[in-house]
């Protein structure tokens, strides 16, 4: 077994790695829209519409329980 086949290895687990955190975050943010929980769109609306004017995405409760 040469460097190659060790290098040629851990390239292709190291992407399927990848693939794999990246499918099961998209299906983590599908799962939580679809149960209302949090709607993740809105918080990268932020960047777009940052003005003092805009509306804030959640409301804020500054009373503490």
């Amino acid at each position: 077994m040469n460097i190659d086949l060790v290098q040629a290895y851990a390239y292709f687990l190291s992407t399927a790695l990848l693939v794999f955190f990246m499918l099961a975050y998209t299906y983590h943010l599908y799962i939580s829209k679809k149960k209302a929980n949090k709607d993740y769109e809105k918080y990268s609306d932020m960047m777009l519409y940052d003005s003092i004017s805009d509306a804030p995405v959640e409301k804020f409760n500054s009373a503490k329980s």
